[in-house]
């Protein structure tokens, strides 16, 4: 049955609960469970809500995408913490990074992959939710370079380096997290997970001094 929905108030509780319903069905079934109806059916509404909230699929997948992003500020944000020497705020936002993604694989995945191939996000959207989460790594990187700690003459291009770095080494991790562990081999643990990370990162920023 459709919702009732005739004021402000009202539209937005059904626009958080279609929200929240998708976000249960991304992570417990992943992204193709996400259609009009099932979306629907878990937010004990009609699909014309979603239509009405969202404009149709496309504008609530665009929704959790731009959820997503908000999530993965809040965490890199939170990782940071009281950390003020930027070396140690670049590593914080690092780990934020890796935290949000194995917490959330299916959000991350929506996020940085393709896993509905319907589904493309403008490149204004990407641009403004990508620079959000990257400003932190540009401000730290470039707190670095006028720290000296880092030579950069282009500290915005020595952060894209270090952001590149910490998605692939997450990334790599991840989908080894999805296969049988290999005895001995680098990825075997969440603990050895940090460390590569860790490592990777340690690597490049001396290279950078």
């Amino acid at each position: 049955m459709p919702r009732a929905v005739s004021t402000s108030k009202e539209l937005g509780a059904l626009r958080q609960d279609l929200l929240d319903a998708a976000m249960r069905l991304l992570r417990d079934q992943g992204a193709p469970s996400l259609t009009l109806r099932r979306v629907a059916d878990a937010a004990t509404t009609s699909t014309m809500g979603i239509y009405t909230c969202f404009g149709g699929r496309a504008g609530l997948l665009e929704a959790i995408y731009e959820h997503g992003f908000h999530l993965l500020h809040e965490a890199m944000t939170s990782s940071l913490g009281g950390h003020t020497d930027p070396l140690s705020r670049i590593m914080a936002v690092a780990y934020g990074y890796r935290g949000f993604a194995l917490t959330d694989p299916a959000l991350y995945a929506l996020m940085f992959e393709r896993p509905l191939p319907d589904f493309d996000p403008s490149p204004e959207q990407r641009h403004d939710a990508l620079r959000r989460c990257f400003g932190l790594l540009v401000e730290a990187t470039t707190a670095a370079a006028e720290a000296g700690q880092i030579r950069s003459s282009n500290p915005e291009r020595s952060a894209y380096l270090i952001w590149t770095t910490i998605h692939g080494l997450v990334s790599i991790e991840l989908t080894c997290s999805l296969r049988t562990p290999l005895p001995g081999w680098f990825l075997n643990s969440r603990e050895e997970g940090e460390r590569i990370l860790t490592d990777g990162l340690h690597s490049l920023l001396s290279g950078l001094t």
